[in-house]
């Protein structure tokens, strides 16, 4: 026999659930819709809804997956990014996450509806920036060549034996550090101070005064 839902322990459940959509669509703002899904009341369902890029408002009818976990228990109860679409055509990521009450009925549902116009915007205009036309030009940046990986290579493994960064290093640190590569001879080479110093975030006369 099926028990008889507990209207006051459902009206909690919808409170608490609204006042999770607040603090995800503040969080979210302003991609992401939240909305919760009242299904005890499938012609009036949505109870609370934040940032309602859909259009919809509190009040409207449940939407098919509502519908489909009132008639269904077992009906899965988180169906995650799942691909959609709004009312003007924008592309949806959603969300729906189904909650049952003690009997096992879904009584409930909390929707996130991520706008991907913006993201899809991001994506376009970062590819763009980053196509490299395949032309036969070839140069190459790194000033001092093998030299100035060796350099680089040295200052980093100090640096990570100190738990810190190449220029975040203390000047007692550093001044040992300088003196390291000037026994190895790595600030002889062509460029070396200069390399060495600019890896460090420190002018070439800090590096000369250090290697004293």
């Amino acid at each position: 026999m099926k028990k008889q839902p507990n209207k006051q322990s459902n009206a909690q459940l919808l409170e608490m659930l609204r006042t999770m959509a607040q603090g995800l669509g503040e969080t979210f703002a302003p991609f992401c819709e939240v909305v919760v899904h009242d299904l005890s009341n499938p012609e009036n369902a949505i109870y609370a809804i934040e940032n309602s890029l859909s259009g919809r408002e509190v009040g409207q009818s449940a939407t098919e997956l509502g519908l489909a976990r009132i008639r269904d228990p077992e009906f899965p109860a988180v169906i995650a990014n799942y691909a959609n679409t709004f009312p003007d055509g924008r592309k949806v990521k959603s969300t729906s996450i189904g909650v049952k009450d003690e009997s096992g009925e879904y009584v409930a549902a909390l929707c996130l509806n991520v706008d991907l116009t913006l993201f899809q915007s991001f994506q376009g205009a970062i590819s763009q920036f980053t196509r490299i036309d395949d032309k036969e030009v070839h140069e190459h940046l790194d000033v001092g060549g093998a030299h100035a990986q060796r350099i680089h290579a040295r200052i980093d493994e100090f640096a990570a034996t100190r738990a810190t960064t190449s220029r975040s290093l203390r000047p007692a640190d550093r001044k040992q550090l300088v003196q390291e590569l000037k026994k190895a001879g790595l600030l002889e080479v062509r460029r070396g101070a200069e390399i060495a110093a600019a890896h460090m975030g420190v002018s070439r006369a800090t590096v000369y005064s250090d290697a004293k």
